[in-house]
């Protein structure tokens, strides 16, 4: 059980890896094409989140903290 564990935890942390590295990407293709990518706007989308967390106030900053604790290497 514990090596389906550490399987499935690899595999998230690999995917969470390769979309972190896309994501960059994306903005750039976005920013010089004005195009969207596989039917998303990238920057609008995060605009957006940025946008709810900022007027979500004392509860928005205990959310990006949580989200960017999923985010730091330990």
């Amino acid at each position: 059980m514990e090596s389906v564990m550490k399987y499935i935890t690899g595999f998230f942390g690999g995917l969470a890896t390769v979309l972190m590295a896309v994501l960059p990407v994306t903005i750039l293709w976005t920013v010089l094409t004005g195009g969207t990518v596989f039917g998303m706007d990238v920057i609008a989308n995060l605009t957006a989140l940025v946008n709810s967390l900022w007027q979500g106030g004392f509860v928005g900053l205990i959310v990006l903290v949580i989200i960017m604790s999923f985010f730091v290497k330990k």
